[in-house]
């Protein structure tokens, strides 16, 4: 216990926990881009109603809808229906915690112990990524609240209706302003990812000349795959070729 207290409170630990919590959100972030490129599928039309009454209610059953549903009601042996769900947002919060803690107490160690400025670095494009992380990560925890406010709980969107997530997307990214905000959000965060998987990386141990050359590159190519993900539903909703 006392060699993990240890290795918690020096650098080298704490830059772990930052790489293993980062892991886990790079998941969830995969994961989220994913379910996002269901709005893609659309929805299909649905009647339901009683023919004996000569009526019928038009409906429609919506990609998305049905895998946040999934999400929902997710249940395993022993396990009740939506409990997976929270167990995941606990993980998720965690993880968020962890990231952001650890993150700040490096920062403070490495302004209370540097005396005078960096030397400027040939890499201009990895500099900038790098000194960009910390109020990046402001931006990002700033654009989670928003984003649980706008199409979670609905305070920030002006059409909410909760379970329509196929509406609720499609409704708000018609604003351009919106997309604007989401737009800044995702470039912060593949800044921040494009420097956080070549520094997790190289923290886990994966260092080695053979294909050190391929970490950065591999970086660059996830962190783009996540932004074109996650902003072209948003960007075909806005010109209309998904309403």
């Amino acid at each position: 216990m006392r060699r993990v207290v240890n290795l918690y409170r020096s650098s080298v630990g704490k830059k772990i926990l930052m790489a293993l919590s980062g892991l886990i959100l790079f998941g969830f972030i995969v994961g989220h881009m994913t379910g996002n490129l269901k709005v893609l599928q659309g929805c299909e039309p649905a009647v339901a109603g009683d023919h004996a009454a000569g009526l019928s209610v038009a409906s429609q059953t919506c990609a998305i809808d049905t895998y946040a549903e999934f999400l929902r009601e997710v249940g395993y042996p022993a396990v009740p229906h939506g409990a997976a769900l929270w167990g995941f947002r606990v993980l998720l919060l965690g993880a968020i915690g962890v990231h952001a803690s650890a993150a700040f107490q490096l920062w403070s160690r490495a302004r209370a112990a540097r005396t005078q400025g960096y030397g400027t670095s040939k890499d201009i494009s990895f500099t900038y990524a790098s000194r960009t992380m910390r109020w990046g990560g402001v931006i990002l925890l700033l654009y989670v609240f928003y984003h649980i406010a706008h199409f979670t709980t609905g305070q920030a969107h002006s059409d909410f209706i909760a379970g329509g997530v196929y509406h609720n997307y499609v409704v708000g990214f018609q604003s351009p302003l919106i997309l604007l905000v989401y737009l800044v959000a995702n470039a912060a965060l593949c800044l921040h990812l494009f420097h956080g998987l070549w520094s997790a990386t190289q923290t886990l141990g994966a260092n080695h000349p053979k294909y050190n050359h391929l970490r950065r590159p591999v970086a660059t190519l996830l962190s783009l795959v996540i932004f074109v993900g996650f902003m072209t539903p948003p960007v075909l909703v806005f010109a209309g070729v998904i309403s």
